[in-house]
């Protein structure tokens, strides 16, 4: 009798950590989170197809970041007609970019400006959907850094948000680069592997990103150094997806 009450006892004891497990996983993987990874993610390959001379791979991977993007929009509870709309001009912005020619005169002026607005106004709404725990906001801010970073290599700055200059949103590598530094210090202990692999890729990130030297208008990096906009691309994805993983 006394070894089946320590069983049933030791049982509900593991489903409640399996449970806290996959309640911990599912809020890792927010709609809201995923939204926001997606939509920086679909214009980040934009730049990449045109930046990168056409390839199809990137043509493929813009069709399946807003794929992600509109599954990410469809399982949320919370959209509203404001984020649909923006959702909505975003696609359409990011689907002008990919039609346009190859030379820049094939490109309308002003372009660039609509681009990051339509961005813009896509993170707000999707932002404002809830208030995020710091360590949900990581993945978000790795790859909101890693598509200004495209900008700066490709056609110049991403245009901020400033009047919300108190969230990711208005901010620059300035402000996230140590953000994300003090978020990776105090994440929670996990399997040592994993940590180093993360520690790994964000030193690399690191170095790249507050290299970009928002702070001029010039396309040039703050050392001197060419900008690396495919591998950056790559190690942010790889942290991205590593995060929202492991969290």
């Amino acid at each position: 009798m006394r070894f089946t009450s320590m069983l049933q006892l030791s049982l509900g004891c593991l489903l409640a950590a399996l449970a806290s497990f996959s309640a911990a996983a599912v809020q890792a993987q927010t709609p809201q989170e995923q939204m926001q990874v997606q939509a920086c993610r679909a214009v980040g390959s934009l730049l990449l197809y045109r930046g990168e001379g056409f390839q199809a791979s990137y043509a493929e991977r813009v069709d399946s970041d807003l794929a992600a993007l509109a599954a990410a929009v469809q399982s949320s509870p919370q959209v509203s007609d404001q984020l649909r709309a923006a959702q909505q001009n975003l696609v359409t912005q990011i689907k002008r970019g990919v039609s346009f020619g190859p030379n820049e005169e094939d490109v309308p002026w002003g372009y660039q400006k609509e681009l990051s607005k339509a961005l813009r106004d896509f993170l707000i709404s999707a932002h404002s959907l809830g208030k995020a725990a710091p360590e949900d906001e990581l993945p978000v801010k790795v790859e909101y850094l890693s598509v200004q970073y495209l900008f700066r290599s490709y056609v110049g700055s991403l245009e901020l948000a400033r009047e919300h200059a108190d969230q990711y949103i208005g901010q620059d590598e300035r402000l996230l680069v140590p953000e994300i530094d003090q978020q990776m210090n105090t994440l929670a202990e996990q399997d040592a592997a994993v940590k180093k692999k993360l520690d790994t890729r964000w030193g690399y990130l690191r170095v790249a990103l507050a290299d970009m030297n928002s702070g001029v208008t010039a396309m040039t990096s703050l050392s001197g150094r060419p900008f690396a906009p495919t591998i950056v691309d790559r190690h942010a994805r790889a942290m991205s997806d590593q995060l929202m993983s492991a969290n």
